[in-house]
């Protein structure tokens, strides 16, 4: 016999894409030929001249050997040029940046860093799982923040102000955002800097779809807001930039003071990421910014396939400006999780349930653009064959 587990544990939801993993296996033992629209994971390939500073670096012996917890001082240069290039944000290498085993892990480890128990955190809703849950495991209290359609999907500084009362520890943002793929502007950033400012909490953004702009300007850094790094941190990774999604490579980077903190959690947790990733890292970080440009007209060319194949469907959809991902109303009437898994038992198509992204999630379907455009006209195509009565 085991111990009982903990009440922590035990106050977290199945974890949505492990539900989905279940789902899929099941389908696939079935002989399904399934099409895959479920999880956000890059079906292109990583890079050439990524691999070939793997491989490179793997045969170095330094590389074997433990990493440094504050990682590499070559990738955290990298990664404080890079910034200055893409945001005209000004990092310093060995205070406000920390290499992360992916952004997941460090999205989850900050509340273990601020958080006493009963401590509150706002949560966008819908939002990305690991906010809420990460909350959960600290001890802390998730308050929901709506993301209405109404206003692009952005969190109105108005709900914030609301409920940023005693104890609000940490606010969460995602732009460009998952699951919704709204795009935030730099006002926007600023009205909610300034609201940190006067509430003493601190803001994590989430900015790792930034690079996958399909349309209309590039994607600012929350860090680019002034006063940012006074009350925030940004998490920024490789995985969909550079289709590194398996290699685990990510940051943070930001207020001093908060990257320190998160590092004392790191270096109790974990060893770091083995340095000849990060000199991959590195490679990826000082490529031209044409180096994945043909992925980016590849994301257009399939967003603009399946939004086409749903309209037909009478399944409007707004086509996302960045991410690839499509939010989909589901038909009126009907529950996001029984309809995922009718699309997924009859037309053996796999979308993600809008209420596992939360309550305000309901109602939608999230659709990703990691197969190719056959596959996805094919799956609109299946979509359509079921009648909505």
């Amino acid at each position: 016999m085991i111990p009982p587990l903990s009440r922590r544990l035990l106050r977290l939801p199945p974890y949505l894409f492990a539900q989905l993993d279940s789902d899929k296996r099941v389908a696939r033992a079935q002989g399904h030929d399934l099409i895959d629209l479920g999880v956000g994971d890059p079906d292109s390939p990583t890079p050439a001249f990524i691999l070939s500073a793997m491989a490179r670096a793997i045969r170095d012996p330094r590389n074997h050997r433990y990493a440094l917890d504050q990682g590499m001082p070559a990738f955290r240069e990298a990664i404080a040029a890079w910034y200055e290039r893409r945001f005209r944000v000004r990092l310093d290498p060995q205070r406000e940046i920390l290499p992360l085993i992916g952004s997941k892990e460090g999205l989850a480890h900050l509340p273990l860093a601020f958080l006493d128990p009963g401590d509150r955190v706002l949560v966008p809703d819908p939002c990305y799982p690991p906010y809420r849950t990460a909350t959960l495991l600290a001890g802390g209290v998730p308050v929901a923040i709506p993301l209405r359609e109404s206003n692009a999907f952005l969190a109105d500084p108005a709900d914030i102000r609301k409920a940023s009362r005693q104890r609000t520890k940490i606010l969460y943002l995602n732009y460009p955002n998952n699951p919704t793929g709204a795009v935030a502007s730099l006002p926007f950033f600023q009205d909610v800097v300034r609201i940190a400012q006067r509430r003493g909490f601190l803001i994590a953004h989430d900015a790792a779809y930034t690079e996958l702009a399909l349309d209309g300007p590039r994607p600012p850094s929350f860090l680019a807001a002034p006063g940012a790094k006074e009350v925030g941190v940004e998490f920024h990774s490789l995985s969909k930039t550079f289709n590194m999604t398996g290699w685990r490579i990510g940051w943070a980077c930001g207020n001093a003071q908060a990257i320190a903190a998160l590092g004392k959690v790191k270096s109790n947790m974990d060893s770091g990421i083995f340095q000849a990733i990060q000199v991959a890292g590195v490679a990826a970080l000082e490529a031209p910014a044409r180096a994945m440009a043909s992925q980016l007209q590849e994301y257009r060319r399939r967003r603009d396939a399946l939004v086409n194949g749903l309209a037909r469907l009478a399944w409007p959809v707004k086509p996302p400006q960045a991410t690839f991902y499509l939010w989909v109303r589901v038909p009126q009437g009907r529950h996001s999780a029984a309809v995922a898994g009718r699309i997924l038992r009859e037309a053996h198509v796999v979308v993600t349930p809008g209420n596992g992204f939360g309550p305000a999630g309901e109602g939608y379907v999230r659709m990703a653009l990691t197969v190719p455009i056959s596959r996805l006209r094919q799956a609109a195509q299946r979509i359509g064959r079921l009648v909505w009565s």
